[in-house]
């Protein structure tokens, strides 16, 4: 341990902890703009400056370290104009139009310059306005409001592997871009949209797809049904003022309602329906000599990365649809069918944490007639928001109101979905069922739950040993792939998650997601799980009644009709 000062005030911490580290463990507050909690150091853009006594110049606290007798001061006179100075500077080359941004009253920059109180910038304005970039299916990256902080760099290149974002230019001319100054379009684009989760600014923004939900809900031709993702009930309340965590699932039902969907239903049940499918299908693997390992599925942003960076090895993924589509196909067929509406006359909306559902909901491969999308729109949790905030609704109060029927059963296996690693508990809690035709007592496989990036764990499956992998952050699904690109993969079964945390820390979370924050978040959905009466997908009674009415039974002709689906390579 080192001891020292900020502010007057006698600090202690370990040692090769930065000041601002060692400042945030004890409360005392150093404003910054580039500094990001689970991202790497960069002082980019200085804004986190002290003063250090016996030296002349100013510090960056993120990349300095505390050093024993230190004094620190983050306020003094020169700290503070500096501080102002590089603030006004950047607004003076920043689109300030804040009432047309998305991130307005939700923006790093805005906000610091209403603490620095910054009413009249002494710089004039240098910004000369560029074109957007919005040809990207999912996400718009507005040039002018770019602060240069590098954190999407970051989070695209160190936690996504993919480096689609790097900077460009000197001096003044530097601009954060895909390479040569290209669209993101032109890129290796997985839409994840973590670059957006991270940005403080509104740089880059997911496509808001909140109207064409307006228009179909005030259209009295169209029967609007909406379905809610299991990581948004442990999500929406913090847009809401909420505790991190804070388990909101009978509020949102009431709140979709309010707006004016006709129907609301729980993507869970179609996560209990994956498993039927993806379970079935990795026990034909096995029995039948097919390829694996087998791989999940059900994340778009895993999908995109497999189709353009590692086509060799799409035949190992699950031919499944994501839960999100196996509803939709359900929708404009079971449902539509059971409700006698014509399926052209269905409007299926997404509540997604996620914003590559934007781009699977617009594949091809995703339209059962071949003609029209199975699920029309999806929206990102913030835009949900966006709507209960427009509508006045008290969020807090409102009176809890539970799902709708058919879909109305749902499992304890299909809400950890939201977080890494379930998909593999909530797929072994059946498969061990169903092969060793014994019950399972203990449902918790912890070994492939929490924040790790690589986790597994080994089953007993038909009295033989098998091994399963958990990959979450594409930098994690590499290793995954290589592996099975060379043959050398020990594992039968393996779960990959684009996010960091899975879907609980998808690109379309309220923003300030940050490793604390992810695991709030997958401490309540467990929760979730651990209260359902029924936690297990294939004893859920919905699910059993559909294949006994309609799909017959898991991986029929028709369940793969509606349910399955074929991936292809995307190279550039």
């Amino acid at each position: 341990m080192i001891n020292f000062k900020i502010n007057n005030i006698d600090i202690a911490c370990e040692e090769n902890t930065t000041i601002l580290a060692a400042a945030r463990q004890h409360n005392i507050d150093i404003p910054t703009l580039c500094n990001y909690p689970d991202l790497e150091i960069k002082s980019e853009c200085r804004v986190c400056v002290v003063e250090i006594d016996g030296r002349k110049k100013l510090f960056t606290s993120c990349s300095t370290i505390a050093t024993e007798g230190m004094i620190i001061n983050t306020n003094s006179p020169k700290v503070l104009n500096a501080r102002k100075t590089i603030i006004e500077l950047i607004l003076a080359n920043h689109d300030a139009s804040c009432t047309a941004c998305p991130k307005n009253l939700n923006c790093e920059l805005q906000s610091l310059a209403n603490k620095l109180g910054i009413d009249d910038n002494r710089f004039p304005t240098v910004l000369e306005v560029k074109p957007l970039d919005n040809k990207n299916p999912v996400l718009i990256r507005n040039i002018n409001r770019c602060i240069k902080c590098g954190r999407c760099i970051d989070v695209c290149k160190n936690v996504q592997s993919m480096s689609v974002l790097d900077v460009m230019g000197r001096s003044k001319d530097i601009e954060i871009t895909p390479a040569y100054g290209k669209f993101l379009s032109d890129e290796y684009c997985v839409y994840c949209g973590q670059c957006a989760s991270v940005c403080p600014v509104g740089a880059i923004i997911e496509k808001d797809d909140t109207d064409p939900v307006w228009e179909a809900i005030n259209n009295p031709h169209l029967h609007v049904v909406v379905q809610v993702a299991p990581a948004v009930r442990v999500s929406l309340g913090e847009e809401m003022g909420m505790e991190a965590g804070s388990i909101v699932t009978g509020k949102v039902v009431a709140a979709l309602k309010y707006l004016g969907f006709d129907a609301v239903y729980d993507t869970d049940f179609t996560a209990d329906l994956t498993i039927l499918e993806e379970g079935t299908e990795l026990i034909t693997r096995v029995t039948t000599g097919g390829t694996l390992p087998m791989m999940t599925s059900c994340c778009p942003g895993w999908i995109s990365f497999a189709e353009q960076r590692y086509p060799e090895i799409l035949d190992h993924l699950s031919t499944c649809k994501s839960p999100q589509q196996m509803f939709g196909a359900l929708a404009k067929s079971y449902y539509a069918e059971k409700m006698e509406l014509k399926p052209k006359d269905i409007f299926v909306v997404s509540i997604m944490p996620c914003t590559a559902k934007k781009y699977e909901s617009q594949r091809v491969e995703m339209r059962i007639d071949n003609v029209n999308p199975d699920v029309d729109v999806v929206l990102t949790t913030r835009e949900l928001s966006k709507m209960i905030k427009q509508m006045g609704i008290n969020f807090e109060s409102i009176e809890e109101v539970p799902f709708d029927k058919p879909f109305g059963i749902t499992t304890g296996a299909a809400a950890i979905f939201g977080a890494t690693g379930g998909v593999m508990e909530a797929a072994l809690r059946t498969v061990y069922e169903i092969v060793n035709k014994e019950e399972l007592t203990n449902l918790d496989f912890k070994s492939v739950r929490g924040l790790e990036g690589l986790k597994e764990a080994e089953v007993e499956l038909g009295g033989q040993k098998v091994k399963v992998a958990v990959a979450h952050t594409l930098e994690n699904a590499k290793l995954m792939c290589e592996q099975v690109k060379a043959g050398t993969s020990p594992y039968t079964f393996i779960e990959v998650m684009c996010c960091p945390g899975g879907c609980i820390g998808g690109g379309g979370q309220p923003y300030g997601t940050t490793k604390e924050v992810r695991q709030k978040r997958i401490d309540a959905i467990y929760s979730v799980d651990e209260n359902m009466e029924i936690r297990k997908s294939h004893k859920n009674p919905d699910i059993l009644a559909l294949y006994e009415d309609y799909l017959e039974k898991p991986n029929s002709h028709k369940a793969h009709h509606l349910l399955h689906t074929y991936y292809h390579a995307r190279k550039k």
